[in-house]
């Protein structure tokens, strides 16, 4: 079974890890950064060689997300960030390959162990099945 495997962050956060703490979210130093590093690397390693991984990344900060939807006249409609009214957006993923969702369960909550600076948010690791053959009516 493939499962979306997805970290949660906020601009907040992106900006507390360049060091630019503000009341959302601590400012980083540069050990609690590599540690972050070194945790997740350490987590790709052992999924590419279990098999398990099959892509993994993280995101560029939110403040460069674009939304694109179309007006009545289907023309797009472009919306650069960032969104003070998003308090959460997906800052990573894994795309995993694994036997059962114990499994995944499992590999989440190690991601969800990574350090991080006293005082940062809490933000869950969200696991989602890949529904590979679409919804039907049968």
């Amino acid at each position: 079974m493939k499962y979306l495997v997805m970290v949660q962050g906020s601009q907040a956060d992106y900006e507390g890890m360049v060091g630019r703490g503000s009341a959302g979210s601590p400012a980083w130093d540069k050990a609690q950064l590599q540690a972050m590093y070194d945790h997740m690397n350490t987590i790709n390693k052992e999924l590419a060689s279990t098999g398990e991984m099959l892509d993994a990344q993280g995101l560029a900060a939110p403040s460069t997300t674009r939304f694109v939807t179309v007006d009545a006249n289907g023309d797009p409609v472009v919306t650069d960030g960032p969104y003070a009214e998003t308090k959460e957006v997906l800052a990573g993923y894994w795309v995993l390959d694994c036997p059962s969702l114990d499994r995944v369960t499992e590999i989440a909550a190690q991601v969800a162990r990574c350090p991080v600076p006293p005082g940062s948010p809490d933000h869950p690791v969200v696991i989602r099945p890949i529904d590979e053959s679409g919804p039907t009516q049968d």
